[in-house]
């Protein structure tokens, strides 16, 4: 009797970034004086609602980020975020007197009037693998 190996399923994509946000980001890093790599995102504690999301210029990639390349620009995920930003769209939107990245995230139970912070439920490990 030959003992197969499990198949284990394909791990979901982190997170996917809109057309106009990708455009953005291109923008961003071309017009950067640093040598950047993408866009690093994340989560912190904080805020009226618990938390908010982060972004900053990824200089580099560290040894346990997640990267994900999508639409020709990388978004280099902090380890400690992955778990709440499964399944997350990054959008970039203009409106009249602003322009702003914006998070569509699943995970996300609610969010605080000023839209600087959110409340998010990690996923399970068992829903991520």
């Amino acid at each position: 009797m030959e003992m197969t190996k499990p198949t284990r399923r394909p791990r979901p994509q982190v997170m996917r970034i809109t057309d106009i946000a990708a455009d953005r980001v291109r923008e961003i890093i071309e017009n950067s004086k640093k040598r950047i790599v993408g866009v690093r995102v994340g989560v912190k504690n904080g805020g009226c609602a618990g938390m908010s999301y982060t972004m900053d210029f990824a200089e580099e990639i560290g040894k346990f980020d997640e990267v994900v390349e999508d639409k020709g620009v990388k978004i280099v995920v902090d380890p400690k975020a992955v778990m709440f930003l499964l399944g997350t769209e990054m959008d970039f939107r203009v409106e009249k007197m602003s322009s702003v990245f914006v998070f569509n995230n699943p995970n996300q139970t609610s969010a605080c009037g000023c839209g600087e912070s959110v409340a998010i439920t990690p996923v399970e490990e068992d829903a991520a693998s």
